[in-house]
């Protein structure tokens, strides 16, 4: 029993929508801005941030409640995205179990996963089951580990129907400082840097019965996933060897067993050097498997680094170019988190 792609929902610098995301994305238009905030060298961060106006404001309940200021702000980022999933579906479609993806990057405080869930559930309403759902802070990869997941469940026949998803906001004064003492935020003296950025992204994974059941469309098919773990990370201090996403990607290909070499990657690059020199290695270890003219989606360079959000962003955007044939497949979608995790999974359009 293979899973699907049903649905799939994005709220990002670049749009306020998956559609409006993916035509920003694929235009090369940069949405990073200068921001009042200012960096240790007294320069304004340049950042990729959602316009305030165009998302749901916090339900009354939790505008009266102590909740962080990034806390609110992803809340009300998710509430957005799911609008955007749901945006079409049926009206009776049964609420899901949910998996999240959630920051690797805490504040002073960090965020109780447990506790998200509740308050996701009372800002966006009945759109999947608290009860069953579970969120994990591991960063990017973070959605693609949560998709791995429900991909094993669904063809187990465990569940029919799973929304996956991840959200951030590096956009965050406490954690721009942190990343910046690190000297990982690009600016006019730091090249070796990338841009923080907000967003969240969820899909809607189903089996094939269950999606003919409800009348819902099939983006794309998962032909693969694949989890993994780099002892080299940027936090760690082993020598990186390239070893996590080269075996992440070889067993992805291992398990899918494709037809025809891959054709499209979107990768989490940020703009950091390790970054590339990580895909390098995978690519020299897999070199077999991709086609000569492979396409390569960065789209971090547009609307910055997603942070948790990162993985199920570039999910999305695969299975729209997928299903709207102007990206072709199979189509490698991989994300690292930065304290070591890493996750992959391969689609296929729809046939």
């Amino acid at each position: 029993m293979s899973a699907v792609i049903a649905a799939a929902g994005l709220v990002c610098p670049a749009g306020l929508g998956l559609a409006e995301s993916t035509a920003g994305a694929r235009a090369r238009l940069s949405a990073l801005r200068e921001i009042d905030w200012c960096d240790r060298r007294l320069e304004r961060f340049i950042v990729g941030s959602v316009p305030d106006q165009g998302l749901p404001v916090l339900a009354p309940a939790l505008a009266a409640a102590p909740l962080q200021a990034r806390e609110g702000r992803m809340l009300r980022l998710a509430h957005a995205a799911l609008a955007d999933m749901y945006a079409g579906l049926p009206a009776d479609l049964p609420a899901p179990p949910l998996l999240l993806g959630l920051p690797e990057h805490h504040t002073t405080r960090p965020i109780d996963p447990e506790r998200f869930l509740k308050l996701l559930a009372n800002q966006a309403g009945a759109c999947f089951d608290p009860a069953l759902s579970i969120a994990a802070p591991r960063g990017r990869a973070s959605g693609l580990m949560a998709l791995s997941q429900a991909a094993a469940r669904i063809a187990a026949g465990e569940a029919g129907l799973i929304l996956v998803g991840g959200l951030d906001s590096l956009v965050d004064l406490y954690v721009l400082a942190a990343l910046d003492r690190a000297g990982r935020v690009r600016g006019e003296t730091v090249s070796d840097g990338f841009s923080p950025a907000e967003g969240a992204a969820f899909l809607l994974v189903a089996s094939e019965s269950e999606a003919r059941r409800h009348g819902l469309p099939v983006l794309a098919r998962v032909a693969a996933t694949g989890i993994g773990f780099e002892p080299g990370h940027l936090y760690a201090d082993e020598p990186y060897l390239g070893d996590g996403l080269a075996g992440v990607v070889s067993a992805c290909l291992d398990s899918a067993g494709l037809a025809a070499p891959l054709q499209s990657v979107y990768c989490s690059f940020n703009g950091e050097r390790y970054w590339a020199r990580e895909f390098g290695v995978a690519r020299i270890r897999n070199a077999a498997a991709f086609a000569d003219e492979a396409r390569m989606e960065h789209p971090a360079e547009c609307f910055g680094d997603l942070g948790a959000a990162h993985g199920v962003a570039l999910a999305a955007l695969a299975c729209h170019g997928l299903a709207g044939g102007y990206r072709p497949g199979p189509a490698l979608v991989y994300a690292s988190s930065d304290k070591g995790d890493r996750a992959a999974v391969i689609f296929e359009r729809s046939t």
